[in-house]
């Protein structure tokens, strides 16, 4: 029997980027979901690579669209070498997509910037408000189907929780 755990086919999961926000004191950026209510509607940052489109780009992309930070304020300080990938639950399936899931590169950015550069507003907003937290409480934020991805990210991510 073999004891190497089966990786899912990465076609069948989108490809998409997670952003790790962290602030110099090392709590790091929650979003809340734009009209999501319940108790678990924060989040990190995340998006979609576009077709063609290298990780690292659409990190900064991304940044800049939901949380309204530019490249100059920010400094990429890691990056999950491998994809983490999580399963949609029945209901939120893309029927016309065929993916079953989502395979997410991480990258921890370190803030170089203020409070008031944030802006949730730039683009087509995703978060209604935003708050800094820490790492490990990410988990008991997130919807449940995102939970071991975001409790691999703290566990990966931790030394940067502990500030500069």
């Amino acid at each position: 029997m073999s004891t190497e755990a089966v990786q899912p086919d990465p076609q069948r999961y989108r490809p998409n980027v997670g952003l790790a926000l962290f602030h110099k004191t090392g709590l790091v950026f929650y979003g809340k979901r734009l009209g999501v209510t319940g108790p678990h509607v924060w989040q990190m940052p995340q998006g979609g690579v576009d077709r063609g489109e290298d990780p690292r780009d659409a990190a900064f992309r991304e940044l800049e669209e939901e949380v309204g930070v530019p490249a100059r304020l920010v400094k990429i300080i890691d990056v999950t070498e491998d994809w983490l990938y999580y399963d949609f639950p029945g209901g939120l399936k893309r029927e016309g997509r065929g993916y079953v899931g989502q395979r997410q590169k991480w990258f921890a950015f370190r803030f170089k910037g203020r409070d008031a550069d944030i802006r949730l507003d730039t683009h087509t907003p995703e978060f209604s408000n935003w708050r800094w937290g820490r790492l490990d409480e990410g988990p008991e934020l997130v919807i449940p189907f995102k939970r071991a991805v975001y409790e691999e990210v703290a566990r990966r991510f931790a030394l940067h929780a502990r500030g500069e």
